[in-house]
């Protein structure tokens, strides 16, 4: 069986994680909230020689969502995927708590929104869609139930 593989990219000036997740065995990624330093993670999958097969975000809070714009033009066709209840934040810089620290950010808008429940199949990855409502009101996490199992929550 493959190995899930993480790498993880901070971003300053919030300290926030991108994740970068593949099987070994295939060319295909998933970048989970890439964060407010894309080059960092265009040059990881540059490194990695891995291809996003989805951009996932946990929430919308810019911290999160920052580099969605990069990655989108990097890889126009690669679908952008965020919780139902978050949507407005990508577009929205007082929702997404950027226009409070005088950066208005916004990210193009989702091409999926997904909902309690779902299950993802990217890049060979199952993922569980589970929303926990708290740090931001449509909050999402993904669930890979391997062994051991994962959650990417943001």
């Amino acid at each position: 069986m493959d190995e899930l593989r993480i790498h993880v990219v901070e971003s300053l000036p919030f300290n926030e994680n991108t994740y970068i997740v593949f099987l070994d065995s295939r060319p295909d990624c998933l970048v989970i909230d890439p964060g407010m330093e894309p080059e960092l993670i265009l040059r990881l999958l540059d490194d990695l020689k891995r291809r996003p097969a989805a951009i996932l975000n946990t929430h919308g809070h810019g911290d999160h969502i920052a580099g969605n714009e990069a990655m989108k033009k990097a890889f126009p066709g690669v679908p952008l995927m965020i919780g139902v209840n978050e949507a407005h934040l990508l577009t929205d810089p007082s929702a997404n708590l950027t226009g409070l620290f005088g950066m208005p950010i916004t990210s193009p808008p989702a091409d999926r929104l997904l909902s309690e429940g779902e299950i993802l199949e990217l890049a060979g990855i199952r993922l569980e869609v589970i929303e926990v409502p708290g740090h931001s009101p449509g909050h999402i996490v993904f669930l890979w139930r391997g062994s051991p199992s994962r959650v990417f929550r943001g």
